[in-house]
């Protein structure tokens, strides 16, 4: 049992750190609803004059469309593979997933030369596909490695059971397992969908068309060519971070809910 002084410890251990992350968000928020540098507007006109001025809205259906097509593609092939290779067991799976890791493991500044040139060579630079396909890559493996951990932890019997029953593979995954991961899957989607709203190396790398700009790019490029000040910089840096926070709080219930339960899987 926890004491009440070890639990009031804990709380006021937690609050300082939520205070210590909330400070900088609070100050990037407070300076985007102050009044403009140039002294001519302020609150959401702020929000209006950065949109304007930024190409925000380019930049964030770009973002979108990037970010719904990696997730989407990503969550699909993470559920096959991890189905495959948690439940199943065929000639080469044990090398095969160490393959998988490696997306994991290696950090995008020690491929995306290298994927630049392969890029270029295939004629994909300057394109959507340059963005989303290394991100597509780049999720899969997390993906796999995610969705494979809830398979392998209790799906056995699920499985065996569906077989008995004459369920097809595609049943038993579709039908009987895919709804008990719904919190596993909720939870991959976000995490997913944040890292790719938030690349910022690839975009840079592969792409110099400014419709084909990520929000975060956009927003570094309003930064060092249209903004001189630090409230249209800060409003521009709230529209962009927006979408995330707007997923995670609607899923937030899930999202939680899916790490607890990795958490005690593991």
């Amino acid at each position: 049992m926890i004491s009440r002084a070890e639990k009031s410890a804990n709380y006021v251990i937690l609050l300082a750190f939520a205070a210590f992350a909330l400070a900088p968000i609070l100050t990037v928020v407070q300076s985007a609803f102050g009044p403009a540098d140039a002294g001519e507007s302020s609150g959401f006109g702020n929000f209006a004059e950065a949109w304007r001025i930024g190409h925000f809205g380019t930049y964030l259906r770009m973002s979108l469309s990037v970010s719904v097509f990696v997730v989407v593609v990503s969550v699909v092939l993470s559920i096959l593979a991890g189905f495959a290779f948690g439940t199943m067991r065929f000639r080469g799976s044990g090398p095969l997933f160490y393959v998988f890791l490696l997306g994991i493991m290696m950090p995008s500044e020690a491929i995306v030369v290298p994927l630049y040139f392969d890029l270029r060579t295939l004629g994909l630079t300057d394109t959507f596909w340059a963005v989303v396909l290394p991100q597509v890559a780049q999720s899969v493996a997390f993906g796999t490695f995610w969705m494979r951990a809830y398979f392998r932890a209790g799906s056995r019997d699920i499985v065996e059971a569906g077989r008995l029953d004459g369920a097809s593979t595609r049943r038993i995954l579709w039908q009987l397992l895919v709804p008990l991961a719904r919190p596993a899957i909720v939870t991959m989607t976000v995490l997913v969908f944040m890292w790719t709203w938030n690349e910022f190396l690839i975009p840079l790398v592969m792409v110099t068309d400014e419709n084909l700009r990520t929000a975060p790019l956009g927003l570094a490029f309003f930064q060092g060519q249209y903004s001189q000040g630090f409230t249209l910089l800060a409003a521009g840096a709230v529209i962009v971070a927006t979408p995330v926070v707007v997923l995670y709080l609607f899923l937030q219930r899930h999202f939680i809910a899916g790490m607890l339960e990795g958490a005690v899987r593991e």
